[in-house]
């Protein structure tokens, strides 16, 4: 389904926004980008969320392309993947536009 600007299959999508579907991982996403690569440590400073369950939502987040991770040192360092990250901005770009040009056709056939 790559036609007209779509990002990626509707299966690779559903992946994606499942992943960020979650409150606590929209929340790590976030920081992310606000504050660039972190430690879980870092990630978990502030918070009320565990190690491990900052741990297991990476995990979710790393199986749907949207960060990765990397180990310096002893610890783990975890960075945004911005290219998911614009797959799901093109990727709602395109339903967006397909609800549009609905809209504008009821529109003219209201019109008639």
């Amino acid at each position: 389904m790559r036609r007209s600007g779509a990002a990626q299959t509707p299966r690779s999508s559903a992946t994606l926004f499942a992943a960020l579907g979650d409150r606590t991982r929209l929340a790590l996403v976030a920081r992310l980008c606000e504050k660039g690569p972190l430690s879980i440590t870092m990630l978990t400073s502030g918070s009320d969320i565990t190690r491990q369950a900052v741990t297991k939502h990476l995990r979710v987040l790393a199986e749907a392309g949207v960060v990765r991770g990397t180990r310096e040192g002893r610890q783990s360092v975890w960075e945004l993947r911005p290219r998911r990250l614009e797959e799901a901005r093109r990727y709602l770009d395109h339903i967006s536009k397909h609800w549009d040009d609905t809209l504008v056709r009821l529109r003219a056939f209201v019109e008639r």
